[in-house]
Order: C-alpha cells, then structure tokens, then sequence
C-alpha cells in the first residue's frame, strides 16, 4: 500500500445501522484511526450512504473527521446511494477520479457481505488495487464477516489491518508523522 497512490473509502457506517453490527464501537475507532492516518498523510477519503432517508447519515465521530463533510453534489466527500454497491451512485465515479492515479482502495465500513463486499468486487472488475481492513469491517453477524472476508479475497482483494495500512503508508520510523501517528496506537 502507498500512500500516494490511496483513497479510504469508508463505506456506510451509519447511525441506525452500526449499533445492530458486531463490535460497534471498536469498528468506530478502528475506522477513525484510519480516517486520521489518511488525513495526515494526504490520503483522500470519500464515505458513502446506504439510503440515509432510513439510515440515518455517517456516525458522528466519522463525519467530524472526514475533511470535506458534505454530499459529493455540494462538493463534500460523502455520496449517498440506494444499490448496494457504491459504484453506480451518482457521483461516485467522478469522486474516485478526482485524483489521478490513486489506483489502490483502502475499504473500511459496513456490511462486510453486502455493501463492501459488493463495492470491493466492482472495484476489482475496474481494476482497481483493492485492500479491506479486517479489523475496520463489520455484520450483523461474524459468520457473515467471515465468509465476506473470503470471497473478497478470492476474488483478489487483499485483506490487512488497521496497523498494516498505517505503517505501509508511513513506510519508515522517526519522521514526523510516524510520531504522531504511532501515537494513536492503543
């Protein structure tokens, strides 16, 4: 993973649906942990909204960090969407194009059989780089996450961590952003 070459896509953790996934609460800092890295080292962040009429927007702790709050139309970072897959919204596309040649995905959010699995496979099919965080994804119920898990990574996508991604992108120790970014580390 490469930073320059990165966008986290932190798709719909939102309010009426996180609480019923497993770990909640850890999957809020799992993700804002990586939300924090990407600011810092410059990576885009572009969230996504399963029907936010009935499912309310992005957890609060997420949006307060997202740089750009605000739907993609107005020019913010966050694109609502009723398929599953985050591919099709409108304004999804131009979103992930807005940078050229950041052709890795970092994906992160919820649920890991449905929306991120379905995004993942779409992102792959456009050749796309595809890392999903394991310990940064949740269902409803773990066996769901598990064999999500699986068939992304069958299908090409590389499974790593929340650590992993931050190191990779930091790539060496003793600058000033592995201090800060170390830090976060509990």
């Amino acid at each position: 993973m490469d930073a320059t070459r990165a966008s986290l896509l932190v798709i719909d953790v939102q309010e009426k649906l996180y609480p019923a996934c497993q770990e909640p609460e850890q999957i809020i800092a799992n993700c804002c942990f990586l939300i924090k890295c990407a600011n810092r080292l410059g990576v885009p962040v572009i969230v996504t909204e399963q029907y936010p009429k009935g499912l309310g927007h992005t957890a609060k702790p997420i949006l307060d960090l997202v740089e750009k709050t605000g739907d993609v139309a107005d020019g913010g970072n966050v694109v609502a969407k009723v398929a599953f897959s985050a591919i099709p919204a409108d304004g999804f596309i131009e979103k992930m194009e807005e940078n050229p040649g950041r052709d890795q995905v970092v994906v992160i959010g919820m649920e890991t059989h449905v929306c991120v699995l379905q995004t993942v496979l779409e992102l792959l099919e456009r050749g796309r780089e595809v890392y999903v965080v394991a310990d940064a994804v949740t269902s409803r119920s773990t066996q769901d996450k598990i064999f999500g898990l699986e068939r992304m990574r069958d299908a090409g996508a590389k499974i790593v961590t929340r650590e992993s991604v931050m190191f990779e992108w930091l790539r060496v120790a003793g600058t000033p952003e592995f201090k800060e970014l170390s830090a976060l580390i509990k």
